[in-house]
């Protein structure tokens, strides 16, 4: 699948629940969490994007989303520590 239709879907998967939301307090909890690891998706997606350059790539999968997506900027910094210190 091309590269700019996953991140148009997944950009387009934030808006909604952005713009949508939930009505009732633990789906928000939900929609919220769900936000953030869709965020870090999109943090390890660049990441790999440019980190191809220098042959350097973390996979993509739950925990390295919901780490980088709840974390933000140092959990990604923390995955490239993991990565290159105990990896």
């Amino acid at each position: 699948m091309d590269p700019i239709i996953i991140v148009a879907l997944l950009s387009g998967m934030v808006f909604l629940l952005l713009i949508l939301g939930a009505p009732i307090k633990p789906l928000r909890f939900i929609g919220q969490g769900m936000i953030k690891v869709i965020i870090g998706a999109l943090f390890l997606f660049f990441l790999n994007a440019f980190g191809s350059v220098f042959d350097y790539q973390i996979p993509i999968n739950l925990v390295t989303a919901s780490v980088s997506g709840f974390l933000g900027i140092p959990g990604l910094v923390v995955l490239v520590a993991i990565d290159h210190l105990i990896l």
